[in-house]
């Protein structure tokens, strides 16, 4: 969709982004939150450039995620992904996954764009469940994509698909480790 925005408007709009510090995971009421989680994907490293299948320049399947290190006791895992650099006051959710088990492990390529997701998902910013492949403006410069993952003490009640809102509050009472990993994309 973005892919149709012209170079120009995206030169505009290049210092328009909401940061890092607005994604959930770097939410001041978080910061307590000491232990970590270890996030990675067989697809791209931290800081690596995601392979442009997992965009809308490609088939736009989600990526592969794997989490290990989360604490004993825990009772759920919840993954939210954001683009830090959208145009856009807030980051843009790409995914929100959640009532994963408390323990480490990992969701593989193309479950979260599935028809349906074989993960329970929540919504993105289009409001529609599932990934939203990334898809920054063209000429908006390099935009870091953020797979956080959360370990929770409790399994919470977030309803079927849950949005950005009630997952960050959820997390805010509940979390007892967490773990970041970013991917970067650009579309010249």
């Amino acid at each position: 969709m973005l892919e149709n925005v012209p170079a120009a408007i995206g030169h505009l709009l290049e210092g328009v982004r909401p940061g890092l510090d607005k994604t959930v995971y770097y939410d001041a009421r978080l910061t307590r939150v000491e232990h970590a989680i270890a996030v990675t994907s067989p697809a791209f490293t931290d800081g690596a450039v995601l392979p442009a299948r997992f965009t809308a320049d490609g088939e736009g399947v989600s990526p592969p995620l794997a989490w290990s290190d989360v604490p004993v006791g825990a009772a759920a895992v919840l993954i939210i992904v954001e683009d830090a650099d959208s145009p856009t006051p807030a980051p843009l959710v790409h995914m929100i996954v959640h009532h994963l088990p408390g323990s480490n492990g990992a969701i593989a390529e193309g479950a979260v764009s599935s028809e349906p997701p074989s993960v329970a998902t929540g919504r993105n910013s289009y409001l529609k469940t599932g990934w939203l492949p990334c898809d920054p403006p063209t000429g908006h410069g390099e935009h870091r994509y953020v797979f956080q993952v959360f370990a929770l003490d409790t399994v919470p009640d977030l309803g079927e698909h849950p949005g950005r809102s009630a997952v960050e509050e959820a997390l805010v009472d509940h979390t007892i480790a967490k773990g970041v990993l970013i991917g970067m994309y650009e579309r010249a």
